[in-house]
């Protein structure tokens, strides 16, 4: 059978379809989390903001409702990094994370603790937050106190968390309610009663894959695995997953003008049909678009422009996209959006940015949390 060839400015507009970006009715909190397979959530008012930016009408409050409703945890996740995650989705993402095993290699025990110390790490947590939540302060001298090693200390109090991350992967630890700028912590079945624990790999992988497919594809393993733990995964095995899902006929291989990748087998048709709009919208730090299939994907960031949206410190800056391309940034300035488009980029239709710059206006200045 011929390998389908997608032309990618039909792939981006089906993207934006499939993240939401055209805002349909019923589009829920909870439903803008899972179909993006997660928000990052290092801040939390972005984390608001891009599945604001995805709803008919944008609102303040919606994700920390989901959070206190137990529809989305906040955990870390992928690449390490802190997300919301619908609740029936964090199972399968967070047992490919664990699978990796990633805090046994060398280099991370010798900038951390050892494997032994960990285990006693995770044992001492488990324990301590059986029907608790405790802050980090807490957590820490409880771990502490059980293990009857003071050296741990330095490493749990770190506002990075490295050793508590290996323990949110395994379904062991998430995070708890706000107490007001202190974070805490808790297990996943004190705060999720129906938490049904980690499936196996195989499993989860046959889930998240199609998933995350369905909302960046197509794409190809290694742009997987950037998403997923930032390349982390043994070749073998990611391909793996990859060829099973095809074998299975969920999974067919296309190009996008000629570049080798992966679909959803449902999906080709659609991609095919899909046509570009002049739509503009104005995405907050550390969108989806963005991280999903990353910054170095040419296709979404000029390579040219990188470092303007990628920035130091692992800064994601807000983006202005125009059919499924970043062509600019912006940024609040006492409630108002400024934004600075790139003068190469293709011309961005006027009152198409005006609408979008007011939606923005009106969100920022909006009354109630993020």
């Amino acid at each position: 059978m011929a390998v389908i060839d997608l032309p990618v400015d039909r792939v981006l507009a089906w993207r934006a379809t499939r993240q939401l970006l055209d805002r349909p009715a019923g589009a829920e909190t909870d439903t803008v989390v899972g179909r993006l397979v997660g928000v990052q959530a290092q801040l939390a008012s972005a984390a608001a903001q891009a599945v604001a930016a995805r709803q008919p009408t944008s609102q303040r409050g919606t994700t920390a409702a989901a959070l206190a409703a137990g529809a989305l945890a906040k955990t870390w996740a992928m690449r390490g990094t802190l997300h919301l995650l619908r609740t029936v989705d964090a199972p399968s993402c967070l047992s490919l994370l664990a699978a990796g095993r990633f805090w046994e290699k060398g280099s991370w025990q010798r900038s951390f603790v050892t494997v032994g110390q960990l285990d006693a790490i995770a044992e001492a947590a488990v324990s301590a937050l059986d029907g608790r939540i405790l802050g980090r302060e807490q957590l820490t001298a409880e771990i502490v106190a059980r293990t009857g090693d003071a050296t741990l200390a330095g490493h749990l109090t770190s506002g990075w968390g490295a050793v508590l991350k290996p323990l949110a992967w395994q379904g062991l630890l998430v995070h708890g309610p706000a107490d007001g700028n202190r974070v805490t912590f808790t297990r996943p079945d004190t705060l999720l009663p129906d938490w049904p624990g980690l499936p196996d790999p195989d499993t989860a992988a046959d889930r998240v894959v199609p998933a995350y497919l369905g909302a960046y594809g197509p794409a190809d393993a290694e742009t997987f695995d950037q998403w997923l733990s930032r390349g982390g995964w043994k070749r073998p095995m990611l391909r793996g997953w990859f060829r099973r899902l095809v074998e299975a006929g969920e999974l067919v291989e296309v190009t996008v003008d000629g570049r080798p990748a992966y679909a959803r087998a449902g999906d080709v048709e659609e991609i095919a049909a899909a046509e570009p709009t002049d739509e503009v919208r104005l995405l907050p730090a550390f969108d989806q678009w963005v991280l999903g299939p990353g910054t170095k994907d040419p296709t979404v960031v000029p390579p040219a422009r990188r470092s303007d949206v990628s920035r130091a410190a692992g800064w994601i800056a807000p983006v202005v996209v125009h059919r499924g391309r970043v062509v600019g940034t912006w940024e609040a300035r006492d409630g108002e959006p400024e934004v600075t488009l790139w003068p190469e980029s293709p011309p961005v239709p006027a009152e198409r940015l005006d609408a979008e710059r007011e939606r923005l206006r009106s969100y920022l200045k909006g009354v109630g949390d993020a």
